[in-house]
């Protein structure tokens, strides 16, 4: 049943970590800078600032999205008491 309420909390997140994320890249990467996001369809763009923007640009989009999922869940937590997926394994330290 949680799952079911977490998913519209959860859509909602992702595209707002991804619009966020979107415009955070841009600014790093003005601030190295590059004036033009690097495009792979470009004919004009390097392959060393291709392969930095995307690895810049996938850091920065995972480190986002990832901190965004975790957020709701513990949004979502406070508001309910129920976690939103599985459940910490139990360690043996």
């Amino acid at each position: 049943m949680a799952k079911i309420l977490f998913m519209p909390l959860r859509l909602l997140t992702g595209l707002l970590a991804g619009i966020a994320a979107r415009r955070l890249f841009a600014r790093l990467w003005g601030l190295f800078g590059g004036e033009k996001v690097p495009d792979p369809t470009r004919r004009d763009v390097s392959v060393g600032e291709l392969a930095g923007g995307l690895a810049l640009q996938g850091a920065v989009f995972s480190a986002v999205r990832g901190l965004a999922d975790h957020g709701s869940r513990a949004a979502f937590r406070r508001l309910t008491g129920v976690w939103p997926g599985p459940r910490a394994e139990a360690r043996d330290d």
